[in-house]
């Protein structure tokens, strides 16, 4: 093609009335995104059907290992094993060191000199040169060689499904039914292959773990074959050595201050968490660190990327860190952004960044996509000049500099650049002839050239993209030509998140670069640092599949409440029948280069990756997720120790601990604390031999004494339900037959609270008895905040009633009418009331394997929580009256299902999670 072909490209790229002629045919669009020009046109809004099909992203072309549903789990269905303690010296600081073992040298450099091949020699040379390369050292480091991690399931509590619980509170048509927007179909396999535990795959649903990273990532490789399948890992781990900084303890207060003992987690696997991360200052959290990076390398699939976000007081060491595990030459970029405004009153200079070291799996096949920027030119003196519509140029005024909208309609903004290249062009040392000068090619270090030759100058020229200045030619570069500007790696205008769900969430915008640079719809994201959920809430929003995990239950409600009623974009599918797997239909600019224009070619097409075509007649909700946890250990007697542990940490899994012979001596010294005054007190309590799971046997201070035994949970970790059934099993050995059977732990997971309650042996009384929290962080805390030790707990006081008239007569309704709440504060049980309440869901047809919510409720939520932001989104599907419904304690009429079990679960503001379980007759 000739010139003429260059001003027919320039032509399209500018007009606008294709845009118009594309919206005289397609009447429903409020606005036409060029994808050649990457210009978008407000036009008229037409009247359209407010209703919207509120819809879900399907991953058809992903599958999931069937984990255990917990209702199957039994002892026998699902073992777990041990774990090694390590000891450390903490005595030195972090240091760079070099390999001093010259030995070990010499012998590279022989076998470097008796090399046969040059191969051989080559990589003998090489090992030598990594040996000379300084290496971080930290206490502990060089005893810590190896470790071994459980290999355990995780067991499926919770399948949430955000339409379905939706579903209940839409609008009904006029002959009062609702209005079904869709068929849910839930995976429910038989009986005999349900047990069959990671041997059927499911189709792909998201998931949310409660526990440890480290035993979470571990099962993922083991248990479900996922190494090298995760596309994306973000980690945030814990900035600061301060034990109530990094937690939040409540759900619903996120002004969590350090050094108040009432702001101090009670949650016995965050106690563990910070023992574990910081007990030894920053010689533990790398060795925290990096036993978390190296399953998260065997994670990453060969084209993946891991993010590490952190601040600049531990930065140089996890990067030192990272070049570790990941190779110094697979690192990417550390990226640089703000996160707030500076600190009021500081000494020294301001810190208001943290930052992301970002690291390839392997850096020769990584993913990238790139990410651009509107480019912001308004106050920017260099973009100072403008030609008119007429066609004439000049210099704008310092007003018009600063605020574009002064122009006139139709002005386009340009700079000068330079036309002279970066080296020398030996080909273009031409004079140009311009407007009757003469015009030398400018001069640099390397000789004086023009960027183009002689046909690309002409073409140059033709187009009038040739300005001249003083004694050479510059450029004229239009604004228009490409208003982008690529993401570099410090990030300026991110501020931090205004609307938080936790007291240390990362800005949205931070994660959604980062998995928009590296991962395609359809890809596996991973968060072992859950926090609030935003990784998790970014994947979702990006049709990504993602797995988050926390050990918080705190963080845990709050992210799961997140997801629950979130509203997203619906964004059109490159291929619908493939799922969202198949990718985004993308909106592509022109990117018009001084190349392009001098040689006649179409300008290259940019991918606005984070700019996807949106169908705005949709509605989008989560997709289904699970919400999981790592069991916990079950506590074995210290007749089953091998070796002597420290004071405060844990043997193999069974988490037996030295802290149990304590336990026992508080027991009897303060009794069980009941309600009203009431007082379970012992006149002996002392070992039991012979058993597995009872570590203690009683005897009742009464007229008529009674003999009990005790089972105590885990240190670190809530009871669950096979170490319950291993104990009865235990007790129904022993003779004479005891009477009482007291279940002491510091959290009851809810499946193990529902057997101990639900658990009928005549003659024998099952309780449930809280340990106070103050026993595990004494040395943590300024003052005790009570003395009993044990208290009483009991089930939640449920009713379900049939409704005998009006508009649902025959159905049924749930109340939630109080439970027994721990009040850290006090360190007392207080029961009845449901202020503590926040969230409680309901199953309505309950199938004993794990819960699946019908109709979930949020009592704390204020106006702006909960379901309020969806229902305001959402008020031509959504009944106001209805969802009104969802911040109480009473449900909403229901059908019972075939199973004729309802199930309540109620989770209060500590995380803390109570199970009850009604018969429907």
């Amino acid at each position: 093609m000739g010139n003429d072909a260059g001003g027919l490209w320039l032509a399209i790229a500018q007009t606008q009335s294709v845009l118009e002629l594309l919206y005289a045919i397609t009447p429903h669009k409020d606005t036409i995104s060029d994808r050649n020009v990457g210009k978008t046109i407000q036009m008229p809004k037409h009247r359209r059907s407010e209703k919207k099909p509120i819809e879900q992203y399907d991953h058809k072309e992903a599958s999931r290992a069937n984990n255990p549903p917990v209702g199957l789990v039994t002892p026998e269905t699902d073992r777990d094993a041990g774990k090694k303690t390590y000891a450390y010296d903490p005595h030195i600081d972090p240091s760079l060191q070099f390999d001093s073992h010259r030995s070990q040298i010499e012998n590279i450099i022989d076998d470097a000199i008796a090399a046969e091949t040059i191969e051989d020699a080559k990589a003998a040379l090489a090992e030598l040169k990594k040996r000379q390369a300084p290496y971080l050292d930290w206490a502990g480091k060089a005893e810590h060689t190896s470790f071994d991690i459980p290999t355990v399931s995780l067991h499926v509590h919770e399948r949430i499904d955000p339409r379905t619980i939706i579903e209940a509170v839409r609008k009904r048509n006029g002959n009062g039914q609702q209005m079904s927007l869709f068929e849910y179909t839930e995976e429910n396999p038989p009986l005999r292959e349900a047990i069959e535990f990671y041997k059927h795959p499911h189709n792909w649903s998201n998931r949310m773990v409660a526990g440890d990273s480290l035993l979470v990532m571990n099962s993922l490789l083991e248990k479900e074959g996922m190494a090298g399948k995760v596309q994306m890992i973000y980690i945030d781990p814990p900035y600061g050595i301060r034990y109530g900084s990094n937690f939040q303890p409540f759900v619903n207060r996120r002004d969590v201050k350090d050094g108040k003992d009432e702001d101090l987690t009670q949650e016995p696997e965050m106690i563990k968490a910070f023992r574990d991360t910081w007990e030894l200052g920053i010689h533990s959290y790398l060795a925290y660190l990096r036993d978390r990076l190296l399953l998260a390398r065997e994670l990453l699939t060969e084209s993946g990327s891991v993010f590490v976000q952190i601040s600049d007081e531990n930065v140089h060491h996890v990067q030192e860190l990272m070049d570790e595990v990941f190779g110094v030459g697979n690192f990417v970029t550390l990226i640089t952004f703000r996160k707030k405004t500076g600190p009021l009153g500081a000494e020294l200079l301001p810190q208001i960044s943290d930052y992301l070291i970002w690291y390839g799996k392997d850096i020769s096949t990584l993913k990238f996509r790139k990410l651009y920027r509107n480019r912001e030119v308004e106050g920017d003196s260099i973009w100072s000049l403008v030609e008119l519509p007429d066609g004439t140029r000049r210099k704008m005024s310092p007003e018009e500099v600063g605020k574009h909208t002064l122009l006139p309609n139709g002005a386009r903004v340009f700079r000068r650049r330079t036309l002279s290249p970066e080296g020398f062009n030996a080909s273009a040392t031409f004079d140009v002839e311009f407007e009757g000068k003469c015009y030398p090619p400018p001069k640099r270090t390397a000789g004086a050239s023009w960027t183009t030759n002689e046909e690309g100058m002409k073409g140059l020229i033709k187009a009038k993209r040739v300005i001249p200045t003083r004694n050479t030619l510059d450029y004229v570069y239009f604004l228009d030509d490409f208003p982008y500007t690529e993401l570099v790696n410090v990030w300026s205008e991110t501020r931090g998140e205004t609307d938080k769900h936790y007291v240390v969430q990362t800005d949205t915008s931070i994660v959604q670069r980062c998995l928009l640079m590296t991962t395609d719809p359809g890809d596996l994201v991973l968060d072992p640092t859950c926090g609030s959920g935003t990784t998790a809430s970014v994947a979702e929003k990006w049709g990504r599949r993602w797995i988050a995990c926390d050990t918080s239950r705190v963080a845990i409600t709050l992210a799961k409440q997140r997801l629950m009623t979130a509203l997203y974009d619906y964004y059109e599918l490159a291929h619908p029948d493939e799922g969202v797997g198949s990718g985004f239909k993308y909106k592509t600019v022109p990117h018009i280069t001084l190349k392009s224009i001098a040689n006649n070619e179409p300008p290259a097409t940019e991918t606005l990756y984070d700019q996807p075509f949106m169908d705005r007649s949709r509605a989008r909700v989560s997709g289904p997720f699970t919400v999981e946890a790592v069991p916990s250990p079950s506590v074995k007697p210290l007749s089953e120790i091998k070796e002597t542990p420290a004071s405060d940490e844990s043997v193999v899994r069974s988490g037996e601990t030295l802290r149990q012979a304590e336990w026992r001596d508080e027991l009897f010294r303060t009794g069980i604390r009941g309600k009203g005054g009431q007082m379970v007190a012992f006149s002996r309590v002392e070992p039991l031999p012979g058993t597995r799971f009872l570590h203690a046997d009683a005897e009742t201070k009464d007229a008529d004494p009674r003999r009990a035994v005790v089972s105590f949970g885990p240190e670190h970790a809530p009871m669950e339900q096979r170490q319950v059934a291993l104990a009865i099993t235990d007790a129904q050995r022993l003779v004479p037959k005891p009477e009482i059977i007291v279940f002491a732990a510091f959290q009851f997971d809810p499946e193990a609270a529902k057997d101990i309650d639900e658990t009928n042996w005549p003659g024998v009384a099952l309780l449930k008895a809280q340990m106070n929290a103050d026993l595990l962080t004494e040395d943590l805390k300024k003052k005790r905040a009570s003395n009993e030790s044990f208290w009483l707990i009991g089930q939640p006081d449920v009713s379900v009633e049939r409704i005998t008239e009006g508009a649902d007569v025959g159905k049924y309704r749930v109340e939630v009418l109080g439970f027994d709440y721990y009040n850290t504060k006090t360190g007392t049980i207080e029961s009845g009331g449901t202020e503590k309440i926040a969230v409680w869901m309901l199953d309505t047809d309950y199938d004993e394997r794990s819960i699946f919510p019908r109709q979930v409720f949020f009592p704390m939520a204020g106006a702006k929580d909960g379901w309020s932001r969806l229902a305001k989104n959402l008020k031509a599907e959504i009944d106001p009256e209805l969802i009104e419904a969802y911040r109480g304690t009473a449900s909403l009429p229901f059908d019972v299902g075939e199973n004729r079990r309802v199930a309540v679960k109620i989770v209060d503001d500590r995380g803390i999670e109570s199970l009850k379980i009604v018969e429907v007759e």
